[in-house]
């Protein structure tokens, strides 16, 4: 695998609040591009969407990058999530699915991933402190399940693509396809998201990644890279 699955990953995003946005978009930070909405604790009981798996560009250096739906982890420090991961490591691309809750590391979930694939994600409570996080692979017919507790305080869902950081450095954001998400759900319905709920990604002062404005039923999105 191309993920060091030994380092701490951090996913929670950090906010730049100094800069200011380039257009018309909800927030600026240095890790994660997107769309995330909040509200009161309790409020995101469930999250979904279905995105496909970017092909990974060459790069000089090493680079990282991750396709994934989450709640919390936007102006907290909790968070639960399942995505894919994109590399690029050695002069080679390296393809895999993902979930993880914070505070621990990342878990891989050992199924086979591709460039292309159909990804199909969802998060789930189902009572008390158990959560059901689900991983489907429609390209490849594999479905991937997992029961977890998880104590977060459920006051923002995500729809993101992330550079991660890596034992608190921030890696660099690996040159992708665009990444097209679709039928975002919250809570089993359209989040009716708005241009103010998204954010772009600014890297040493560059933009390294942004999301188009939500499509009209405001529960679909792309994102891409800005490579210089």
């Amino acid at each position: 695998m191309g993920i060091s699955t030994t380092g701490q990953w951090n996913h929670t995003c950090q906010l730049d609040t100094s800069a200011k946005p380039r257009r018309n978009i909800g927030w600026i930070s240095s890790n994660w591009s997107g769309y995330s909405i909040t509200g009161k604790k309790g409020a995101f009981k469930r999250v979904s969407a279905k995105w496909n798996v970017p092909f990974v560009r060459p790069s000089r250096g090493t680079s990282y990058s991750s396709a994934w739906i989450g709640i919390d982890g936007f102006s907290n420090s909790k968070l639960i999530q399942t995505g894919t991961g994109h590399d690029w490591i050695d002069g080679k691309a390296y393809y895999y699915a993902w979930w993880e809750i914070l505070p621990a590391s990342v878990t891989i979930i050992p199924l086979p991933i591709q460039p292309g694939d159909r990804m199909h994600a969802s998060i789930i409570k189902c009572s008390g402190s158990n959560w059901l996080i689900c991983l489907r692979n429609v390209s490849r017919n594999w479905t991937f399940r997992t029961l977890q507790r998880y104590g977060g305080p459920q006051t923002s869902a995500e729809w993101i693509v992330e550079a991660p950081q890596i034992n608190g450095a921030l890696a660099t954001m690996a040159r992708l396809s665009p990444v097209v998400f679709s039928c975002c759900r919250v809570n089993g319905k359209r989040p009716k998201l708005t241009a103010d709920d998204g954010g772009i990604m600014l890297q040493n002062s560059t933009v390294t990644s942004i999301p188009s404005n939500p499509n009209r039923a405001g529960d679909g999105f792309v994102v891409k890279g800005v490579h210089q």
